[in-house]
């Protein structure tokens, strides 16, 4: 139940990229044979992404993951004299390379969200300036699940002149990122979040914006991304393009619908099983997967810890800050204090988890839980003042 650190492979996935390791070798930049049919699968895979995103193929350019597509999108497009909108809620993909841009001369403002973690339009547009050449919101949290109002923040940035960033990385696979819809000009997405393999991504960039490339290097990706394509990585990327256009459509079990329905019977039965326990940003409309939940009087390493050991993987936060000692800067700017922040766990899941795995997560998450309070300092010393 991690699944927002990341996914396994799809068996489709595994097997569209397994021809592109062995026999299908060729350089996608090659004009022979097997470079041209390495060409053609990278097209066929550009065409899929697109179409998962409601956009143009060569409106689509091939990265490592989110992480660079975030960093593409703040870099490539601003310079000292610009300033750049973000919030306090992005992921440090976002987070930090606008800390260096303000180290590089660009005036960032970081907005401040509601305690349901959600990015209101009038604060967006009380911090808009003449100079504001882009603003980045992130469509799904990675710690909540909570789904800003992307399209209607898009239009108060272009009501004033500012682009609009958004990082989709984990609301991928999970919710429709067509992007007239949203109304964005760019837009992250990363492979391990969708059942792609790791080390992919894609960031989709509207027709007439124009980037400044990261790296330097040949024409690759309309020279935007230089360096010999991952062919296998992109047909992968691409094939789970397909299968999240297929899942976002369909009914039943295997649907968002049924995500959502296991969802809820996990946290509804932690909540009837556990007192003292609250949902973050459970009063906003939330992606299927995720549930973020709150358990006083428990330090939620140590309850990580214990659930691990009993076979079920959760994260105390972002998996790009496991090892931190700061409590959750999401959390924190939702307006939790310290000792709540850090009490509380996010479990995710995917769209392979079934309802025996939830049973068997409903019997060990009440049972670890109440074996941490009874062993937690608080209580030690109410036992001991009694």
């Amino acid at each position: 139940m991690d699944a927002n650190a990341t996914t396994p492979v799809a068996p489709q996935v595994v097997e569209a990229m397994r021809p592109f390791w062995t026999e299908q070798f060729g350089n996608a930049s090659s004009i022979h044979q097997r470079g041209q049919q390495a060409r053609a699968a990278v097209d066929h895979a550009r065409e899929s992404v697109a179409a998962l995103l409601g956009c143009r193929a060569a409106e689509v350019v091939f990265t490592s993951g989110g992480t660079e597509s975030d960093n593409m999108a703040l870099f490539g497009l601003l310079a000292p004299g610009d300033h750049l909108i973000t919030t306090l809620i992005e992921h440090h993909a976002v987070l930090h390379a606008a800390e260096e841009l303000a180290e590089r001369g660009i005036a960032v403002t970081f907005l401040p969200c509601t305690a349901e973690g959600l990015i209101e339009v009038s604060t967006l547009q009380a911090a808009l300036r003449p100079n504001t050449k882009l603003v980045s919101v992130m469509l799904a949290n990675n710690e909540t699940g909570v789904i800003q109002p992307v399209r209607e923040l898009a239009d108060a940035a272009h009501a004033a002149g500012a682009l609009f960033h958004t990082d989709a990385v984990q609301a991928a696979g999970k919710l429709d990122l067509n992007v007239k819809t949203l109304g964005c000009d760019l837009l992250s997405i990363s492979g391990h979040k969708m059942y792609a393999p790791q080390g992919m991504g894609a960031l989709f960039v509207r027709r007439n914006v124009r980037l400044k490339s990261m790296f330097f290097g040949g024409l690759h990706e309309r020279g935007r991304r230089p360096g010999t394509e991952n062919v296998a990585g992109i047909v992968g990327l691409g094939k789970a393009a397909e299968l999240a256009r297929a899942w976002l459509t369909a009914t039943g079990a295997d649907s968002p619908a049924g995500l959502t329905a296991l969802r809820d019977r996990f946290e509804q039965g932690v909540l009837a099983a556990v007192g003292e326990l609250g949902v973050n940003g459970g009063g906003a409309a939330r992606v299927a997967n995720t549930s973020n939940l709150c358990f006083d009087n428990v330090e939620a390493e140590a309850l990580v810890i214990a659930l691990d050991l009993k076979g079920l993987a959760v994260s105390g936060g972002s998996a790009c800050q496991s090892g931190a000692t700061e409590p959750s800067h999401v959390l924190i700017a939702m307006g939790l204090n310290e000792a709540r922040a850090r009490a509380s766990v996010r479990f995710s899941l995917s769209r392979m988890t079934t309802e025996d795995e939830v049973d068997a997560a409903l019997e060990i998450v009440p049972t670890a839980v109440a074996r941490l309070r009874e062993l937690s300092p608080k209580k030690l010393a109410a036992s001991l003042i009694a």
